[in-house]
């Protein structure tokens, strides 16, 4: 016996077991976010480490000049440079893709430590933290500008605060963590040292 609503119902679940026209555009939008996040993600670390190639050209070069004599402090010459000259002059060099204030302020994202040492054995080779924590905030209490003169030892160390944008990386990637929601951060560092060339 034949029963014609069954028979109706039965046509219709058939047909729509055989459709498959949506089937595409639903994986899509299942797939797209986490694609889209996984791309913005390694765009955001590829940019990072741009920057912090940026940062280590710009100390190699900033450097340069300090031993050879083109950049010198307090020798009454015409090369010498302010603190505030030479935070300016670092700032021009990386710009191109690091945001950098020449002034001193506390939301300031570059620090610049530059000192004369007696000896190679004197460099601090660690980052200087607040605290032995293995996320703590940066020291900048003994950040100072001495450079020395014609064949004095000098150490470079040059930090910078990246901002982290994108949620899925910042566990990953973020190496300061103060304990503020926001205030994650990747930790660019460029250090070199270096004797003055012996100029007059």
């Amino acid at each position: 016996m034949n029963f014609p609503r069954l028979t109706a119902l039965k046509h219709p679940i058939k047909r729509l077991k055989k459709s498959e026209s949506g089937s595409t555009a639903l994986e899509f939008g299942i797939l797209a976010i986490p694609f889209f996040m996984i791309i913005i993600a390694t765009i955001e670390t590829l940019v990072a480490f741009a920057g912090e190639q940026i940062l280590v050209n710009a100390v190699d070069k900033m450097s340069r000049q300090l031993r050879t004599g083109e950049i010198t402090f307090n020798m009454g010459r015409s090369t010498d440079l302010t603190e505030a000259e030479f935070r300016e002059q670092f700032c021009n060099e990386i710009n191109v893709l690091l945001s950098c204030s020449t002034a001193i302020t506390p939301d300031q994202k570059l620090f610049i430590d530059l000192k004369n040492v007696v000896n190679y054995g004197e460099i601090d080779v660690g980052i200087p933290k607040v605290s032995a924590a293995d996320y703590a905030e940066l020291d900048t209490s003994g950040f100072v500008y001495s450079p020395g003169g014609s064949g004095a030892i000098n150490v470079l160390r040059v930090y910078y605060k990246w901002d982290v944008t994108v949620d899925l990386i910042r566990p990953y990637i973020t190496n300061i963590r103060p304990g503020a929601e926001g205030s994650e951060y990747y930790l660019m560092v460029a250090t070199t040292a270096f004797r003055n060339e012996g100029y007059p």
